[in-house]
């Protein structure tokens, strides 16, 4: 197929369009919980213009960090703890959604099997840990100890305090060997998280997020808070402090987090050398082959 500059430059005006679509599927899932609590400013087309104009600009910077990290064998862990539906998995979507998933990926580890619960606690999580030029996303981490496992007595005291002893030991041999550790806490009211569980609980594609889990944490809200207070103070470390996102509001928790994330890592521009697409070669004697229609999707639309 052949085009001509301007039916290229509007394919690749149309595929920066398409991009552009994929961010807005994203904000979809707000638009329910933005109904429901009538907030004005986050149905302002001024507020969303600046929101989605800061967004591409933070996530243009991902890049450039991103080239970074993998031009300098940098290694990063980034955890992401706090309540459920405090907007975690929102900002994770963020950060991963244009950059190469075999450079940044996420860890989102299920509850332990028979066989991890008799392994020393943070085996089955040093798997995951990044080689050179790579970055891993903990959704969720080794705090499940200190946090859901506490609360909901899947642990007992002596593995609890023995979490505490080995971790601050854990986080600091990481950052010896290398490992940049960076820790955040999404922090959300108690009415805030009311608000989104009825979100979810009235929304057929969200229903799938709330787990019994989920809904005896908010019976436990005080259990909880008490258990986040005690993480706080027993592991926040010079090699590895923790920093607290204010998740109220989603999309400025998200700018937030991405802003603070790209200062924690001191990446430059990695120029790139200049793409030259090949000439394709023809060969007189290919001929291409028809492929039977049965073989085809159907084209519904």
């Amino acid at each position: 197929m052949n085009l001509n500059d301007a039916e290229l430059m509007q394919r690749i005006h149309d595929d920066l369009i398409d991009s552009l679509d994929e961010e807005l599927e994203l904000e979809l899932e707000d638009s329910h919980l933005d109904a429901i609590s009538g907030n004005d400013a986050n149905n302002n087309k001024e507020y969303r213009r600046i929101y989605f104009k800061e967004l591409f600009r933070l996530q243009a910077e991902l890049v450039k960090l991103q080239d970074w990290v993998a031009a300098t064998g940098h290694k990063v862990v980034i955890i992401f703890e706090g309540r459920d539906a405090a907007g975690k998995g929102g900002v994770i979507k963020r950060i991963t959604q244009r950059l190469n998933p075999r450079i940044c990926r996420v860890a989102a580890l299920p509850a332990p099997n028979e066989r991890e619960r008799t392994q020393w606690y943070f085996q089955r999580y040093v798997s995951h840990l990044p080689a050179a030029g790579e970055i891993v996303l903990f959704d969720r981490s080794w705090y499940n100890r200190a946090g859901v496992e506490r609360v909901m007595g899947f642990c007992d005291d002596e593995q609890y305090e023995e979490f505490f002893r080995s971790v601050p030991e854990f986080e600091k041999m990481l950052v010896r060997s290398g490992v940049q550790v960076i820790k955040y806490w999404f922090s959300i009211s108690d009415e805030e998280q009311h608000l989104r569980f009825l979100g979810r609980a009235h929304d057929p594609l969200k229903q799938w997020k709330l787990s019994p889990m989920d809904l005896e944490s908010r019976r436990r809200w005080e259990l909880y808070t008490k258990a986040k207070e005690v993480m706080l103070e027993r592991t926040h470390i010079e090699e590895a402090p923790w920093h607290i996102v204010e998740a109220v509001d989603k999309k400025k928790a998200r700018l937030n987090c991405i802003h603070h994330l790209l200062n924690q890592m001191p990446y430059e521009e990695i120029k790139r050398p200049v793409i030259e697409l090949p000439e394709r070669v023809h060969h007189d004697d290919y001929v291409r082959q028809p492929v039977p229609q049965s073989m085809f999707v159907p084209e519904v639309y």
